[in-house]
C-alpha cells in the first residue's frame, strides 16, 4: 500500500503552502483527486497522491450607490469572505458557501435598518435557480416547518411539525434534462437551508448537495443560485455562473 499521510499535509507540501492554508482549502471544498472531492482534511491518503485545486472567483459588483452594494457571490466563498473585500459595509443576509448569486450589503446604517425590517416583515422577493435530482413536472408549494440546530459553528435543519418555524417555498420546473430538473424557486420565508431541506423532503434534493442529498461526479458544487432579490424599490439580478446548465443537465 505504501506510505500514507494526512491529506492537508500532503497538499501543503505539494503546493508549497502552510498546513493551515491547505486545511482551509480542503474545508472550503475546492481540493480534488481526479474527479473526487477531498472531504476530510485529516483523512489519510497515499503520499504520491496528486491534487487538483479549483480556482475561487472574486465577487462581482452588480450595483452600488451611496446606501447599498449588491454582489454576485461566487461559489466556495462564505458571505463574510465575500464582504471582506469592501470597506464600511455590513451583510444584510447570507448565502451558503457553495451557493452563488445576489448578496446584499448595506453602506449606510439607515438603509441597514430599513432592509433588516423588510426581511423581518417578509417584504423581500427572493428567486433562486437550482438543479434537482429526479423529474418535477408541475409547480408545487412546500409548506413544512423547519427546525435548525446550530452547534460548533455548524448548522443542520430538518422538518419538524412540532418545534419547527413556518417555512414556505414555491417551486416551478423550468427545464428537464435526463433525470434532473431545473427549478425556479421563490421563498416567502428565510429559514436556514430552507430550499435544500424542503427539496429533500419531497424527494428531489439539489444536485451536488452533500449535506442533504448526494454528491455528484458531474459537478464540484451544490447547484443553487440566488437569481433575484427585490426590496425597498430595488431589483437586483445575478447571472448564473458559466456552465450552470451544462453540469445540471449532465
Amino acid at each position: 500500500m505504501g506510505n500514507r499521510e494526512k491529506a492537508y499535509k500532503l497538499l501543503a507540501v505539494q503546493m508549497g503552502m502552510s498546513n493551515s492554508k491547505a486545511k482551509e482549502l480542503i474545508d472550503r471544498g475546492v481540493v480534488y483527486v481526479g474527479n473526487k472531492k477531498v472531504a476530510i482534511a485529516r483523512g489519510e491518503l497515499p503520499v504520491n497522491t496528486k491534487f487538483r485545486v479549483l480556482k475561487v472567483s472574486e465577487p462581482k459588483v452588480i450595483f452600488e450607490n451611496e446606501e447599498v452594494l449588491a454582489l454576485n457571490k461566487p461559489p466556495f466563498l462564505t458571505s463574510d469572505e465575500a464582504a471582506r473585500g469592501f470597506k464600511g459595509v455590513r451583510l444584510l443576509h447570507r448565502l451558503d458557501r457553495e451557493t452563488s448569486g445576489v448578496l446584499l450589503l448595506a453602506k449606510k446604517s439607515s438603509f441597514e435598518k430599513r432592509a433588516t425590517e423588510a426581511f423581518r416583515a417578509r417584504a423581500v422577493y427572493k428567486v433562486y435557480s437550482c438543479w434537482v435530482q429526479g423529474i418535477v413536472s408541475e409547480p408545487v408549494a412546500i409548506e413544512k416547518p423547519i427546525l435548525t440546530i446550530k452547534r460548533d459553528g455548524f448548522a443542520y435543519s430538518k422538518i419538524d411539525s412540532r418545534k419547527g418555524k413556518e417555512a414556505i417555498t414555491h417551486i416551478e420546473p423550468v427545464m428537464i434534462a435526463g433525470s434532473r430538473t431545473k427549478l425556479r424557486v421563490v421563498i416567502e420565508t428565510g429559514r436556514t437551508h430552507q430550499i435544500r431541506v424542503h427539496l429533500k423532503s419531497i424527494g428531489h434534493p439539489i444536485v451536488g448537495d452533500s449535506q442533504y442529498g448526494v454528491m455528484s461526479s458531474q459537478t464540484n458544487r451544490m447547484l443553487l443560485h440566488a437569481l433575484e432579490l427585490k426590496l425597498l424599490g430595488y431589483d437586483f439580478m445575478a447571472k448564473e455562473p458559466k456552465g450552470f446548465d451544462q453540469v445540471g443537465g449532465g
